[in-house]
């Protein structure tokens, strides 16, 4: 069952702005989760990233946030049709994460705090196209919206941005996860409206 914040005061025009298909703006950051928010202190929290058998990279916070940083400003676009335009965000590329990870394998699941799982293609991560963020908006990143650390793949819907992240598992094919396994689209580019694996 999705949780929506309270905040959440609805639709306005996209006056001026180019949107996906179906998609309305929003000034708000609607909360939504397939369950209770986990509450990960930053002294428990670690990312590591596998091969299905062996973990081949571990970081905990400090380690973690020992590492190269950018800033970023992306829209994002949710399968429940709102979009929230310039986001600003702070995080570690994924580039920087898998720079010294040689592998052939071409996709990854990524796990989360609270067992949820979502697929991507390795290619989709690359190339500064996603992050694990750790501020939103100049503070860090709250309970509700993925902190300490979230995923963030803001080309496709938001439900590929896990929040709560702590890996990745390198995999040779293509696997669901979480929402995907309920029938969300295996890739979920909101500019195709690929919401539902039949669309």
């Amino acid at each position: 069952m999705a949780i929506i914040s309270r905040g959440f005061s609805g639709r306005r025009s996209a006056a001026g702005a180019e949107l996906p298909p179906g998609q309305y703006l929003t000034t708000d950051f609607p909360v939504l989760s397939a369950g209770p928010t986990p509450r990960i202190s930053p002294d428990r929290w670690e990312f590591t990233i596998d091969d299905g058998s062996n973990v081949v990279k571990r970081w905990d916070w400090k380690s973690f946030r020992e590492l190269p940083t950018e800033t970023i400003t992306v829209d994002l676009h949710c399968v429940t049709r709102w979009s929230k335009l310039g986001t600003s965000w702070e995080g570690v590329s994924l580039d920087v994460l898998l720079a010294d990870v040689k592998t052939d394998l071409a996709y990854a699941i990524f796990r989360s705090y609270g067992d949820y799982t979502t697929n991507l293609p390795l290619k989709d991560v690359m190339n500064k196209q996603a992050w694990i963020a750790f501020e939103y908006d100049g503070a860090d990143l709250a309970p509700e919206h993925g902190g300490p650390a979230r995923l963030l793949v803001p080309h496709l819907y938001l439900w590929k941005s896990a929040k709560w992240v702590k890996g990745m598992t390198l995999l040779p094919h293509d696997k669901p996860g979480f929402w995907e396994n309920l029938g969300y689209h295996i890739y979920g580019d909101p500019w195709q409206e690929q919401r539902y694996s039949d669309e």
